[in-house]
């Protein structure tokens, strides 16, 4: 969901208001809310407050949908823009129905971590594109408990206190994936998340050897393809492309205390 900034008033408490927009309810019905600024250094500055109320850095699919809507209030020819995150700054670059954004470098990249789970320990690997994301490879996708097993690792001690994003993701073809995603902030599964796509793609290039796009099939069915280029400490100049569109405009009314 995108919110102008100046049509929201100065003293609204924006957490509140996220948590109010995106209950499915009463609310619009939301997995975040993107509010709009002014920004002296790209053509808006984008925050980013997930579903309950808490703000993150970044949002890799939210950007997509921020350069789509710039597009369709510009000037007609202007395909490219800025945005400005607490990650960093994001490219972007559009044609036709497609949207493609450049993310911040990856870090911390941490491989075959073994993480203890009850009885069990389990492999993982985690990486930060803009936010923290785990990574776990698994066969049989669509029985995982993801919401079950996703909220034992996202406040697992290993990653505190922040916390992580975690993904579970099956091998689909030598250059494509399947994932699910339990989402921080929305403290359970989404269909989809830019940023997971983009940590999963890259954590499987790596495994693989892969110097091809990434295609990642995500829970709605959308398909993103993740690009990148391979350095000797990780990767840079890597790119999130997938379809966006407008799904409805409206007016919510709100009092300074909703």
């Amino acid at each position: 969901m995108i919110v102008e900034g100046r049509s929201i008033g100065r003293g609204i408490n924006l957490p509140r208001l996220a948590r109010a927009f995106c209950d499915r309810t009463l609310g619009a019905g939301a997995d975040g809310m993107l509010v709009l600024e002014h920004s002296a250094r790209a053509d808006v500055r984008m925050r980013v407050f997930n579903a309950d109320g808490t703000e993150a850095a970044m949002c890799g699919n939210g950007a997509r949908c921020v350069a789509w809507w710039l597009r369709s209030r510009a000037r007609q020819g202007k395909a490219s823009f800025t945005i400005e995150t607490k990650a960093g700054l994001i490219g972007s670059r559009i044609s036709a129905s497609r949207v493609r954004v450049r993310l911040t470098d990856p870090k911390g990249l941490r491989r075959d971590l073994p993480l203890k789970l009850g009885s069990r320990v389990i492999r993982i690997n985690s990486l930060n594109t803009g936010v923290p994301h785990a990574v776990i490879f698994v066969q049989g996708l669509e029985a995982i408990d993801v919401d079950g097993l996703g909220r034992l690792i996202r406040y697992h001690k290993a990653f505190m206190p922040q916390g992580t994003n975690v993904n579970f993701i099956e091998v689909a073809g030598n250059d494509s994936i399947a994932i699910r995603t339990y989402e921080r902030g929305v403290e359970g599964e989404t269909l989809a998340c830019g940023t997971g796509s983009v940590a999963s793609a890259l954590v499987f290039a790596l495994k693989n050897g892969l110097t091809l796009p990434v295609k990642v099939r995500t829970k709605s069915g959308e398909e993103l393809t993740v690009y990148y280029t391979k350095t000797t400490s990780g990767f840079s100049d890597v790119w999130l492309e997938g379809r966006a569109r407008i799904v409805y405009r409206g007016e919510y009314l709100f009092s300074a205390e909703a």
